[in-house]
């Protein structure tokens, strides 16, 4: 099937921005996981000298740790396996038994998915898949999504401009202190994503290590959990953690937790995209012309944002999957039940539309320039967001009723400089705060916009 054939629009028109995903969340992918966790476990078990496992040489570890490459044949070899048996984990366990089976380890090959249930393979799979994408793709590109906008606010920080509350004109700020707040939003989600844990266990078929404790009573097999999963962490370079308290099934909150995060991030990236889509339609943000471009099949002038509407849609359908995955997944039925299967392999999906729309918004970035004589010239035609400073001043010098006598004159008029200042000169104050507030325009007040930048 080519990619002009699929349903998917992230295997068909998006492929070429969202391919690197493949080598986590595909088919071909889950399974390479599953490898590595049945593989790192019988190592583990013949590590382990209370059990009557042997130990494996060097050159057989590296035998195993051989199979871990993602190799198309491989995936193939398992499906043609599962297609007989009809059972996805078990096709892997007969699949490393065949490669293994022609080695020294052939009398071994048993000790392969020893006294585990699926749902180890899986959820040690899943948590590897989550945490290793997040690492390698998420991350990088959100960092650099963020560095974006910290550039641009950067560059814009003396660029002074009306801000609206409401909709309606109010006290001056920046357009660099208005796109910093993104930044400094994301970098607090960044943090937490970077640091975060995934959950994960290889307790047995209920969680209580029946077949273990059953084969070798005197292995400390919480122990051994606790240390196969921080080996394996080490060795992919993620952050897992033992769960000793489950059911069959890890119950799934680290993943709600993880997924809960990402949303936020892409509520603020949609609140951000919504922002500058606002700041282009004004004119306050101007875009560059890309000379073969098309922005409207009719209206040959338009230079329409469709990057930032493209990152708005693709994060509300990432939104709508994440959020469904954090309401399903921590529930199942008494010690577990199936239906998390089919949605955990929806998990690229979500993350296809997330990276997607991360591109999209980087994309309309470089693209944007701000307009600074249209900032200034409607920021000069609103004088009445003086009135906050006007009757502030007045408060201060403790003259009378200096709200309501700023309300009276600015609220709900067309109001200019000139009425601004016969007002002031009308005052029984001082000549030099007359002066003062006289000399004082919409662009000179901005507070400390332009230093916050710099924090």
């Amino acid at each position: 099937m080519l990619p002009i054939e699929t349903i998917n629009p992230l295997d068909g028109r998006y492929l070429s921005k969202v391919k690197e995903l493949s080598n986590y969340f595909s088919e071909s992918a889950l399974f390479h996981y599953r490898i590595i966790v049945e593989g790192e476990y019988l190592i583990a078990l013949s590590e382990n000298k209370e059990t009557s496992l042997r130990s494996f040489t060097n050159k057989e570890k590296t035998q195993i740790r051989s199979l871990y490459s993602q190799d198309l044949k491989t995936a193939e070899r398992i499906k043609e396996i599962e297609a007989t048996i009809n059972h996805d984990v078990k096709a892997v366990e007969y699949f490393l038994k065949e490669e293994l089976g022609e080695t020294s380890l052939k009398a071994e090959i048993e000790w392969l998915h020893f006294a585990l249930t699926s749902e180890d393979t899986n959820n040690l799979a899943y948590a590897l898949m989550l945490a290793e994408s997040v690492k390698d793709v998420l991350l990088p590109t959100l960092k650099k999504l963020a560095n974006e906008i910290k550039a641009l606010s950067l560059g814009s920080k003396n660029s002074v401009m009306l801000a609206r509350t409401h909709g309606q004109p109010a006290s001056p700020t920046t357009m660099g202190k208005e796109l910093k707040i993104y930044y400094v939003r994301l970098k607090r989600q960044i943090d937490q994503l970077k640091n975060f844990r995934v959950l994960a266990k290889i307790n047995g078929a209920t969680g209580n290590y029946n077949a273990h404790f059953s084969a070798f009573p005197k292995v400390d097999w919480p122990t051994f959990s606790k240390k196969f999963i921080a080996s394996l962490s080490t060795r992919r370079g993620v952050n897992l953690e033992p769960n000793l308290m489950t059911a069959q099934i890890e119950p799934h909150d680290t993943y709600a937790e993880l997924f809960d995060i990402i949303r936020r991030i892409n509520i603020i990236i949609i609140d951000f995209d919504q922002d500058i889509w606002r700041y282009i339609s004004d004119g306050w943000i101007k875009q560059r012309v890309i000379k073969n471009e098309v922005g409207s099949s009719t209206m040959p002038h338009k230079v329409n944002p469709i990057d930032f509407e493209n990152s708005e849609g693709n994060l509300g359908m990432a939104n709508a999957l994440l959020n469904y995955f954090s309401n399903k997944l921590p529930i199942s039925r008494l010690q577990r039940d199936l239906s998390d299967s089919t949605v955990e392999r929806n998990f690229g999906v979500a993350f296809g539309y997330t990276l997607l729309a991360y591109k999209s918004t980087m994309k309309g970035l470089a693209k944007l320039e701000v307009n600074e004589e249209k900032l200034l010239a409607d920021l000069e035609r609103h004088p009445e967001v003086l009135a906050e400073m006007i009757q502030i001043i007045f408060r201060k010098e403790g003259l009378p009723m200096p709200y309501e006598q700023l309300k009276e004159l600015t609220r709900g008029k067309e109001i200019t400089k000139k009425k601004i200042d016969i007002f002031i000169d009308e005052l029984d104050i001082r000549k030099d705060l007359k002066k003062v507030l006289k000399g004082i325009g919409p662009k000179d007040y901005i507070g400390l916009a332009d230093q916050l930048v710099d924090l």
